[in-house]
C-alpha cells in the first residue's frame, strides 16, 4: 500500500507546475491510491499537462496566419559608385563646365560630357542601380536615368535605342542603349552626366575605377577588379 505522504508530494509537484490539479479526498483502498498515483504520474510526465496540445494548436494557427499574410523583408540600402566608361572607342567632343552651346549659342554650363561615336554604338551602365526613367525626355531625346543609391545618379541622352525599362535593376557593364542623335543634337554622340543630390558634377573622375573605388567595390561585394 502506497504511503499517503507520497501521494501528497505528487500533488504538491503538480501544484508547483501550475497544472491546476487538486488533490481528491484520500481513498481508503490501496487500489484507489494506485489509480491516483498513476494519474498524477501521467501529468508529471508532461509538465505542460493539457497545455502541450493547446500550444501545438496555437503554434499551428500562428504558422497559418504567417503563411496567409507574409511580411515584406526590410529594405536593403545599397550604394554603387559609377566607375567605368559608358561606351567604348569614343571621342570626347565637349567637356564638363562652361561652353558655347553648339545649337542655341551663348555661354552656358554643360552638365555632362559629350562622347562622339557612330550611331548604334552600345552604351553600358557604369554602376549597379535602378532605372528610374527610360523614355523620351525633352531636349535630351531618348534618355535613361539610373539611381545608384546615396543620392547618386547617372544620365544618358540622345540615344537611338533603349534596352531597359523604368523599374528595372541593372548591373555595371550591362547594355542599356545605343548612341544616337535624338533630341537637341548636332550629330551622333552620347551625353553623359553624373549627379549627386540632384546637382551635376564632373563625370571624368567617375569614368575610371580608382584604387579607392576598387577597395569600396571589393568591400561591398560589387567586383572591384579595376581597369574599365
Amino acid at each position: 500500500m502506497m504511503d499517503r505522504k507520497i501521494v501528497s508530494k505528487v500533488f504538491a509537484v503538480c501544484g508547483a507546475l501550475g497544472l491546476g490539479i487538486s488533490a481528491p479526498a484520500m481513498a481508503n483502498s490501496s487500489s484507489a491510491a494506485a489509480v491516483e498515483i498513476d494519474e498524477a504520474a501521467d501529468v508529471v510526465a508532461s509538465p505542460l499537462g493539457q497545455g502541450d496540445q493547446q500550444f501545438a494548436n496555437l503554434f499551428a494557427q500562428w504558422k497559418s496566419r504567417d503563411a496567409g499574410s507574409p511580411t515584406a523583408p526590410p529594405p536593403v540600402v545599397s550604394v554603387s559608385v559609377p566607375s567605368r566608361m559608358p561606351l567604348d572607342n569614343s571621342r570626347l567632343t565637349s567637356s564638363y563646365g562652361m561652353r558655347t552651346h553648339p545649337v542655341v549659342g551663348g555661354r552656358r554650363k554643360h552638365n555632362g560630357i559629350d562622347l562622339a561615336a557612330p550611331t548604334g554604338t552600345p552604351v553600358y551602365a557604369t554602376a549597379d542601380g535602378l532605372v528610374e526613367r527610360a523614355n523620351w525626355f525633352s531636349s535630351y531625346g531618348k534618355f535613361i536615368k539610373i539611381d545608384h543609391g546615396g543620392s547618386m545618379e547617372t544620365r544618358f541622352a540622345h540615344l537611338s535605342g533603349i534596352e531597359v525599362s523604368a523599374g528595372e535593376r541593372v548591373t555595371k557593364g550591362q547594355l542599356i542603349g545605343y548612341v544616337g542623335s535624338t533630341g537637341r543634337s548636332t550629330g551622333p554622340h552620347l551625353h553623359y552626366e553624373v549627379r549627386i543630390d540632384g546637382k551635376a558634377v564632373n563625370p571624368m573622375p567617375y569614368m575610371v575605377e580608382s584604387e579607392a573605388q576598387q577597395a569600396f567595390a571589393l568591400a561591398t561585394g560589387k567586383g572591384g577588379q579595376g581597369g574599365q
